[in-house]
């Protein structure tokens, strides 16, 4: 079983109505409600606005994927929150985040860079093209997802070379963005995945719930060795 917690601002939804009425359990709770259809997922959420953020150290210690969507109140998450979010990652659990959460403390501070980019709100056609059709991620998806309407990001998209590259967006209008990025941190995986604008109803595209499962399954912990630092003594006689 794998344990995944949603974690959403939850703020457009609530003062938005456009958003309000695309997802009236909010963004969590729609890619949430997908997520607990799927077998082998254990799935629970949690908002900006909860204790801690619903980020609890009981919490994250029992959660083995963390889903993140944030864009507004970046600025209003603890500190001491990401530290711990942080380390769980280093430590093995993994983190997917979405859409504008690349500005989020948690993602910038594993990223090491601005996560800056380019970007324009008109509602153009956006497709994914799949780059890596071998990986996991892509499992079920055909060459392309095909999106009428989306929020263009465009590059340069400040982050580190991702170390798998598994979609790049292009836009109605020319831009290209790579959408679909792999990161290893730790014994932790991170999985940055492009769409997701709050005003049009991305979370519930099939091929795109189907994605971020994959993705919570490539993430999910592994039961692999401790990797140990410092003065060490010779395996060998020296």
């Amino acid at each position: 079983m794998i344990r995944v917690t949603v974690w959403n601002e939850y703020i457009h939804e609530k003062q938005d109505p456009k958003v309000g009425s695309l997802y009236p359990e909010g963004i969590h709770g729609a890619i949430a409600s997908y997520l607990k259809a799927q077998p082998e997922l254990e799935v629970c959420t949690a908002t900006l606005d909860q204790p801690e953020h619903g980020l609890t150290d009981e919490v994250l210690n029992q959660t083995d994927v963390l889903i993140w969507w944030g864009h507004v109140a970046h600025h209003m998450v603890s500190d001491e929150v990401v530290e711990k979010v942080y380390n769980r990652v280093l430590n093995g659990m993994g983190l997917i985040v979405l859409h504008s959460g690349h500005f989020s403390k948690i993602f910038r501070k594993l990223m090491g860079t601005s996560c800056d980019l380019k970007w324009r709100e008109v509602g153009e056609n956006e497709r994914i093209w799949v780059v890596e059709p071998g990986h996991p991620i892509v499992r079920g998806i055909g060459e392309y997802i095909d999106l009428p309407h989306e929020e263009m990001y465009g590059e340069r998209f400040d982050i580190p070379a991702p170390d798998e590259l598994v979609f790049i967006s292009w836009f109605k209008g020319g831009e290209v963005f790579r959408s679909g990025c792999c990161f290893y941190r730790g014994k932790g995986k991170i999985f940055y995945f492009r769409p997701g604008h709050e005003s049009f109803p991305i979370y519930h595209n099939e091929q795109i719930l189907k994605v971020i499962d994959n993705a919570v399954r490539w993430a999910a912990p592994v039961e692999g060795p401790t990797p140990t630092f410092g003065n060490v003594k010779p395996l060998e006689q020296l």
